[in-house]
């Protein structure tokens, strides 16, 4: 089915470039063609003639090279290549890639791969600047704001173009298609920090600020982002790699059980590759999202790169080998066996600096980090190294290097249970009720949030349904603890209480929205209400967006990530507004609405809020108390309601509910409730009369049984 897909895609190509005139469309390929064979080959190829000598091929990268993009989708192009393994012309077919809708031109990608003209399939090309121009690599300019993109295009067209001219005779195979290296899988010697690194086991590249200030001399970003006078030679990044299958490597600094793990977890030819870092630069970068590509890195091998995504990606546990230095980040990475990566080889990790110099465009430059394998580590062949059985899953060793976080989420989760439990209690405080609530949403805020960033997602729902129809896996979810205990926390509070407890209490965007707007009202700024019949139509946008979304995500996950940026979640919360002006200005408007509407963005447009109240339908219990005359006729309830979830007739739509408690409080206020206003008025006539007999002589149980007796009326 494969193979007759491609014919027929290759097929509808001839038909296009015949329906030229003169074949037009063939002459910025091939412009002394005269006509086109049929789809030869595998992969299928269409031979370019002149007379009966062929001078070229035509192929289309989807069918050779399906590198998944920005989108998670492939960027489909038209390649021309000679008899000589030169590329004559590339042309983009079809992309989904979201990064061109937001002001990015079309001819910017027309621009990029025309560079690609000329280059054969022995060219080492890079994208991007570097400042070591290298001997042997040819460095094409990148599209500013769409660097993921380019580069895996620009990997499409070389291992395409390689891939084609190899299986067409064009070039005999080269020495790239030898078999790899086998890991000595038995060999293991003890080994210090210290040895790691002088043995070349552990690379080691450290950068500068200076360093990194003249890499850029010469671009837009020249005098942007600069090391102030005197910090020149502060740290800008150290960066470590290490290959982790090798055991004298991976033993070492991971621990036997850890490593024993990690190698169970990977399948007959991937590796695992650990990258360490200290400094005042991310090599994983605030901008990556599951379901998207590490931007900020790539592995080189020879003539390969390799983009790393987020199934790719293993959380480091704490490093077991003594005197390692503490890093601010460490992760561990999968090549996956497609890759035909060579351990034994030398590769190295290529990081991606960049600098913003306008909304839209950016300046970059590559640093390379050179990983030269001992030798000693590898033999040639040796079969696949048998992969013992861990009784330690790996996750745990996560949760223990995560013990504050999770200790700090553990006493937010225990204090939100508490005022649950009690809210009654609470209810009739309101003075205190209203500083625990406020300080609980600052804490969301900036500990969920800015810190942990364990922010929920609609995505993360997407995720744990596909999984429970795929390859389900607990270990999988544990890898996360900040994220896996917030799910557990929301998966108990929804059956107990509803949507409300995490909307209200838990969300960072929702908890800056309420923040926003009780300062606001602070400031006495007025406030606009939608009417009731609007407002409770608009409910279900939030709902139509949920089922979009899903549907979306049942054809392709990435492409339900780029979607799901309805959600603000990634630019507020994530990235800390640090991201391109369109997606920032998304986020301000919704927060800005939150002066004069609250939690605008939760009530009508949140598809997260929207996938909680669906299983919030089961909740067990009904824990917000009312009166018999709430609705009819008490409206006080339903006009003080932010969010508008109380109806006209006094019932709570606890889909809507955000579980502010503000009507509880109200339920217990016999200064405001009317009727806990008649009880309270009762209980002081009940004490007045009594005081009253009692003055007079009579006993207070005759003062009770007369006022009992006296007629009522008027």
């Amino acid at each position: 089915m494969p193979a007759c897909a491609a014919l027929a895609g290759l097929l509808l190509v001839i038909g296009i470039l015949l329906a030229s005139p003169a074949h037009g469309e063939i002459s910025p390929f091939f412009p002394e063609a005269d006509r086109l064979g049929d789809p030869t080959g595998d992969p299928p190829a269409i031979p370019v003639f002149r007379g009966d000598e062929q001078i070229g091929l035509l192929f289309e990268t989807r069918h050779v090279t399906p590198i998944p993009a920005y989108s998670g989708l492939p960027v489909n192009m038209l390649v021309g290549l000679d008899m000589k393994g030169e590329i004559t012309g590339v042309r983009v077919i079809e992309h989904s890639e979201p990064i061109m809708l937001v002001g990015i031109p079309e001819s910017r990608l027309a621009d990029f791969v025309n560079q690609y003209v000329t280059r054969t399939v022995s060219d080492r090309v890079r994208v991007g600047l570097s400042p070591r121009q290298r001997e042997g690599y040819t460095y094409v300019d990148a599209v500013s704001g769409a660097t993921v993109t380019v580069v895996v295009m620009g990997e499409s067209i070389m291992r395409g173009a390689r891939m084609m001219a190899v299986a067409h005779g064009l070039v005999a195979p080269g020495a790239g298609a030898a078999e790899p290296a086998r890991v000595r899988t038995g060999d293991f010697e003890p080994a210090d920090w210290e040895t790691l690194l002088s043995t070349g086991a552990v690379a080691h590249r450290h950068l500068t600020r200076g360093e990194v200030d003249a890499a850029f001399v010469g671009t837009e970003a020249e005098h942007v982002d600069r090391a102030p006078p005197g910090a020149e030679e502060e740290t800008f990044i150290h960066l470590y790699a290490a290959y982790l299958n090798a055991p004298t490597v991976g033993r070492n600094l991971l621990g036997e059980a850890l490593h024993r793990q990690l190698m169970e977890r990977l399948a007959e030819g991937e590796h695992a590759i650990i990258l360490m870092a200290e400094g005042i630069y991310s090599f994983k970068g605030s901008g990556f999202v599951r379901g998207g590509i590490f931007d900020r890195i790539q592995l080189l091998q020879a003539e390969r790169a390799f983009q790393f995504r987020d199934t790719d990606l293993i959380r480091a546990p704490r490093l077991a080998l003594d005197g390692v230095p503490r890093f601010g980040e460490r992760e561990i990475f999968v090549v996956r066996a497609e890759h035909g990566f060579d351990p034994g080889r030398p590769w190295e990790i290529e990081l991606l600096v960049r600098r913003q110099v306008g909304a839209l465009d950016s300046a970059f430059v590559n640093f390379s980090l050179e990983y030269l394998p001992p030798r000693a580590f590898f033999d040639y062949p040796e079969p696949p190294p048998q992969l013992a059985h861990e009784d330690r899953p790996l996750w745990i060793s996560v949760w223990e290097d995560r013990v504050m976080q999770i200790v700090v989420l553990s006493a937010g989760l225990l204090l939100l249970t508490f005022i649950l439990m009690f809210q009654d209690v609470l209810a009739r405080r309101p003075r205190l009720l209203n500083h625990i609530r406020h300080g609980f949403l600052i804490y969301t805020v900036v500990f969920i949030g800015w810190y942990a960033l364990a922010q929920l997602s609609v995505v993360n729902i997407f995720s744990f349904t596909h999984a429970l129809f795929t390859d389900f896996q607990w270990g999988t979810f544990l890898m996360d603890p900040m994220m896996f205990m917030l799910w557990s926390f929301v998966a108990v509070t929804l059956l107990l209480w509803g949507r409300g407890v995490y909307c209200g209490w838990l969300c960072p965007f929702g908890a800056m929205q309420e923040l926003i707007n009780e300062v606001s009202r602070k400031f006495r700024v007025p406030q606009y209400e939608l009417p009731w019949a609007v407002h409770e139509r608009l409910w279900s946008i939030k709902y139509l967006i949920l089922l979009g979304l899903f549907g979306i995500s049942l054809h392709s996950m990435a492409s339900a990530e780029i979607y799901a940026e309805v959600e603000p979640f990634k630019t507020a919360v994530t990235m800390r507004f640090q991201r391109e002006w369109g997606f920032v200005l998304y986020a301000g408007i919704l927060l800005a609405i939150s002066v004069v509407n609250r939690k605008f963005f939760c009530r009508y447009l949140c598809p997260l809020g929207a996938g909680l109240a669906i299983p919030a339908r089961i909740r067990l219990f009904d824990w917000l108390k009312r009166h018999k005359e709430c609705g009819s006729p008490c409206q006080i309830c339903a006009n003080e309601c932010e969010v508008k979830a109380i109806h006209p007739d006094g019932r709570i739509n606890a889909n809507e509910c955000h579980y502010c408690l503000d009507c509880q409080v109200t339920y217990w206020n016999d200064r405001k409730c009317p009727p806990m206003v008649a009880r309270r008025k009762r209980r002081e006539k009940a004490a007045t009369i009594s005081l009253a007999r009692l003055g007079n002589g009579l006993p207070d149980t005759q003062a009770e049984q007369k006022t009992s007796q006296a007629p009522t009326g008027p």
